[in-house]
């Protein structure tokens, strides 16, 4: 596809994001920041390339590379009859790393690769969606990460999966266990549900899959990771930085005065310097 760079990048939520994003506590040159940094938006202009042409069909991990995740996906996939009960397995694992994460603003760290966040657990959905797709691949799916974002709420920004599974694209919730599916069974990619409201709401089960709503999908980006590239990344581990540490705290009070940028990140004044103190 010609152009594509313009569709790519941290600015295709918009200037309020594009700031959040960038005082990121992933460590500077970590592979979750250059993951968004690479991300595609997904839109008319570029849907046909995204799920045409964007991501190989051919997995090309080699067995024996990673035995950790191997051990982890034979366990997981043990007794499954169908791709779609492997995938749907791969979802209900990553969504309960969420029970064993730290919850101590000051001990939770983030980064690493894969291994140290299924043994350390995380309620980061970026890292769950990261595990998520490395896990499809070694069993044998492609898989990629997407980031969606409700553009017209603060911090309201969430990150999944789509697998490749029955010659179709998948989205897949790491955080919530839901495998969106059209009636009948079909996998729903991300653009399905883009343009299907009704399709979003169906999968909605309690305030557990408070992400799957229509507003969740306002807009969508798509990036390649693969598990046989990991030696190609900083897998650099740290803590909080007081932006998120911040944002964190007032969020855990059940954010009085009700959600809201908290940093000016959506004033056109002061979005370039979002303030870095505790609120």
């Amino acid at each position: 596809m010609r152009d594509i760079e313009e569709f790519r990048g941290i600015g295709q939520f918009g200037s309020a994001y594009r700031v959040m994003l960038e005082n990121d506590s992933n460590a500077q040159g970590s592979v979750d920041r250059v993951l968004a940094e690479s991300m595609v938006k997904l839109c008319s202009k570029t849907a046909n390339y995204l799920y045409k042409a964007y991501t190989p069909l051919k997995v090309s991990y080699r067995k024996g590379t990673r035995p950790i995740l191997e051990s982890r996906v034979k366990s997981i996939a043990a007794g499954c009859s169908s791709d779609e009960e492997s995938v749907e397995r791969i979802a209900l694992f990553t969504s309960r790393l969420q029970e064993k994460a730290e919850d101590d603003l000051d001990r939770i760290r983030i980064g690493g690769i894969e291994e140290d966040i299924i043994e350390r657990g995380s309620e980061w959905c970026t890292e769950l969606a990261r595990v998520g797709c490395v896990l499809c691949q070694v069993a044998g799916f492609p898989a990629r990460l997407v980031m969606l974002a409700d553009t017209r709420k603060a911090y309201s920004g969430h990150a999944i999966i789509e697998a490749h599974q029955t010659a179709n694209w998948g989205a897949v919730d790491t955080a919530t266990g839901i495998v969106y599916r059209h009636i009948g069974g079909k996998p729903a990619s991300t653009w399905d549900l883009m343009k299907d409201a009704q399709l979003v709401k169906r999968h909605w089960r309690n305030e557990s899959t408070l992400y799957t709503r229509p507003e969740q999908f306002r807009a969508a980006t798509i990036t390649n990771y693969f598990v046989w590239q990991w030696k190609d990344y900083n897998y650099t581990v740290s803590g909080l930085n007081d932006y998120y540490r911040s944002i964190l705290n007032v969020a855990n009070k059940g954010w009085p005065g009700g959600l809201r940028w908290l940093h000016g990140e959506d004033n056109p004044v002061l979005r370039k310097s979002a303030m870095r103190t505790e609120t």
